[in-house]
């Protein structure tokens, strides 16, 4: 239950500044320098409300193998990325807790460690299976 509550949460707060500030979410999509630019503004619409749901159905403990299944997904998606930048020795502004393009809090090797543990805590979860919120039969 702490790792649900922890990875859930992390989620949310992620989603937070991406979904008051599409647009700049947008610019940081557009910087991966990885997706058609036809795309980049569905994917700074959808992802952010994609983190939402799946972390709140992670806290809840509604659907907890599936919203794992979908945040291991992104995380997978996002080390790809990350790494791929790596590779290319660019640099950019991850966008993971902020839409703020001028700072970039963390290194791209501290992001993809970071995302790297959160991805063994969405396999974590997703190995736990599915959580009893009620007890039906009373015992």
């Amino acid at each position: 239950m702490v790792a649900r509550l922890l990875l859930g949460s992390i989620f949310i707060y992620a989603s937070y500044h991406k979904i008051i500030a599409p647009d700049e979410f947008a610019k940081i999509v557009y910087g991966y320098d990885l997706f058609p630019s036809e795309t980049i503004n569905l994917i700074a619409i959808i992802i952010p409300f994609v983190e939402l749901i799946s972390g709140i159905a992670l806290i809840i403990g509604i659907y907890t193998r599936p919203a794992a299944i979908v945040i291991i997904g992104m995380l997978t998606a996002f080390v790809i990325a990350i790494s791929i930048n790596i590779i290319r020795g660019h640099e950019f502004d991850c966008g993971c807790f902020s839409s703020d393009t001028s700072q970039a809090a963390n290194t791209a090797w501290q992001t993809l460690g970071r995302d790297m543990i959160f991805l063994m805590l969405g396999i974590y979860i997703f190995s736990c299976g599915q959580e009893k919120i009620f007890n039906v039969e009373g015992k």
